[in-house]
């Protein structure tokens, strides 16, 4: 799998030295609050990086899940993934380590994604969602020129509790048209 490169981050392949970066975001509540998983114990996380690693030798392959690192020290802040779901169309998603919030890496790595997403995949459209309480996700989502096209009303189960749910998105042609 090929790396993606921004002006500040490389997104790469995970490798199992990267326990000690994905448990330091991973075990902490307030990085994952809005996840579907987490805190994470250490098994948890070894096996993120299992199942993530194994991934690469599907094929053909559909969960492109990537380290986020920062380009010029090589640390890992966080993951994402570009996850193919049905013919042509993939779902978005990303987690960054609390210390590197408020930073425009989120949608920095969004980005190369959607660019990589329409320009290598060829994919017609591509979507996330998110907890609508979850400011800094929708406001990534926004920035990376995805429009809110759903608002559930309690979607989805989370800690406790049914939660409003956002779904945003962005078409092959919506991404042709701002290049």
């Amino acid at each position: 799998m090929k790396s993606l490169t921004t002006d500040r981050l490389i997104l790469r392949e995970w490798q199992e030295s990267d326990f000690a970066a994905v448990h330091d975001y991973a075990k902490v509540l307030e990085n994952v609050r809005f996840m579907p998983f987490g805190p994470n114990s250490e098994e948890e996380t070894k096996a993120f990086l299992v199942r993530s690693i194994a991934r690469y030798a599907d094929d053909p392959m559909i969960d492109y899940t990537y380290a986020v690192t920062i380009r010029e020290t090589g640390q890992v802040i966080g993951g994402c993934s570009l996850t193919i779901l049905r013919k042509q169309e993939a779902s978005l998603g990303w987690i960054l380590h609390r210390n590197h919030w408020r930073k425009g890496y989120g949608t920095e790595l969004a980005g190369a994604l959607i660019r990589f997403g329409f320009s290598e995949l060829k994919l017609h459209r591509i979507f996330a969602s998110c907890i609508a309480d979850n400011y800094g996700s929708y406001r990534v989502m926004e920035r990376s020129h995805m429009r809110r096209e759903a608002h559930f009303i309690k979607n989805r189960f989370q800690r406790g509790a049914w939660q409003d749910e956002f779904i945003y998105a962005i078409l092959q042609e919506e991404w042709e048209m701002m290049k």
